[in-house]
């Protein structure tokens, strides 16, 4: 016999694959150069020369044996050291190696960050707009998810509606910043104030209310600003962290939890990864790729073609009258649909071949993303397909 609740998944497939699907398979018939896919979140820049200049290194000059074989339990301790020693130059911490896990990206991350905090039973906190693939990691690990309400305006956090949603049982905050798929980066002053919560709620109830950190998009930031680094306002913080955006190799699946040195029972956060590693399978990344980001930790991708699509995209949503924050990062935006019913926009956006994900599986219905990760000569053949669009479904012109 099957599982059965596996096999009930199977009919609420990703909206987001389904959508990339439809492109590859519209490509398929017309040349996919003129299917205007903002679906998927796929870096769409190579990795740095620094990158592939490591893995040949290592694949030229180190034994074979070490090169490939398993890493201890706790994962290269020269990788973590190093990314331990980034994070202190970068953001003022005291991290050490062990405070570090390394991960078989984000999402491994976040299966062992979640498992850490909180037990079957639980509810975790998160806020809308969310990534969607949240609910499966949560409620695989037997808690619960609740989500906030957006706050539109600004996609900042509603700490009144917040607050209504944590209780004795609450384990963690899961937050996302810069977020998919809205772009927002938290302010400060949300952090701050966010960390206050936590700290008068943990009081309250008894018990240390972790934060969550999920920060994949943390180097795609725009304006020259850097990202608030989270873990710098709250002690109880687990940091998730993957090189799939900042050195586009998400293929290579490679990230890392950091425990803030001063987080309750920080010394076991580690130990506890690697025994919480035996149960998920997220185990033992990659020797060599382990080795080759520890030799890349202060440089990126060539990050800048997003914000030269953001701005691109950002100017003709406005001049088309569209509703949209801007982002202050990632490579997504995610304005408000024209109807009310943003799955029968974007349904209608297909017949102009023009994939865009609705945002009702973000948590957030009436909004939409757009994946600008593509190129930029594309970015601007597809205004003609959007401009086409929204004149003939909904009488819009541009001002």
């Amino acid at each position: 016999m099957i599982a059965q609740h596996y096999k009930d998944m199977l009919g609420s497939k990703s909206v987001i694959r389904q959508i990339s699907e439809w492109s590859t398979a519209r490509g398929a018939e017309i040349g996919y150069e003129n299917v205007f896919d903002y679906s998927l979140g796929n870096p769409s820049v190579p990795c740095p020369p620094q990158f592939t200049a490591a893995c040949a290194d290592l694949l030229a000059h180190t034994d074979p044996v070490r090169l490939h074989g398993y890493t201890p339990t706790l994962t290269l301790p020269s990788a973590r050291k190093a990314v331990a020693e980034s994070l202190n130059r970068r953001f003022g911490m005291d991290y050490t190696a062990d405070h570090i896990f390394m991960t078989t990206g984000a999402a491994g991350a976040l299966a062992h960050a979640v498992r850490c905090v909180g037990v079957p039973g639980q509810n975790i906190v998160t806020f809308a707009p969310f990534f969607p693939e949240y609910k499966p990691y949560i409620e695989g690990a037997g808690l619960t998810l609740r989500v906030t309400p957006p706050r539109c305006a600004d996609f900042q956090i509603d700490f009144e509606a917040f607050a209504q949603l944590v209780d004795e049982n609450t384990a963690a905050v899961l937050i996302n910043s810069p977020n998919n798929p809205s772009g927002t980066a938290y302010s400060e002053e949300t952090l701050q104030q966010l960390a206050d919560f936590l700290t008068a709620t943990s009081a309250k109830y008894g018990h240390h209310i972790f934060l969550i950190s999920d920060e994949p998009y943390r180097e795609i930031s725009f304006g020259g600003r850097v990202t608030p680094y989270p873990a710098k306002f709250y002690d109880d913080t687990l940091t998730c962290y993957s090189f799939s955006k900042s050195l586009s190799v998400p293929g290579e699946r490679i990230g890392y939890v950091a425990a803030n040195p001063r987080c309750e029972d920080a010394a076991y956060i580690v130990p506890m990864c690697g025994q919480i590693s035996r149960g998920t399978g997220h185990n033992c990344p990659s020797s060599l790729i382990q080795m080759a980001v520890e030799r890349c930790l202060d440089v990126t991708s060539d990050l800048s073609v997003y914000e030269t699509n953001m701005n691109l995209i950002y100017d003709e949503l406005i001049a088309l009258g569209f509703t949209v924050v801007k982002p202050d990062g990632t490579f997504y935006i995610f304005p408000k649909a024209l109807e009310d019913d943003a799955k029968a926009f974007c349904q209608k956006a297909l017949k102009y071949d023009l994939a865009l994900v609705p945002g009702d599986s973000f948590g957030c219905p009436g909004y939409f993303r757009m994946a600008y990760c593509i190129e930029t000569e594309k970015v601007r053949r597809s205004f003609a397909a959007l401009e086409k669009f929204v004149a003939e479904e909904y009488g819009v012109t541009k001002h």
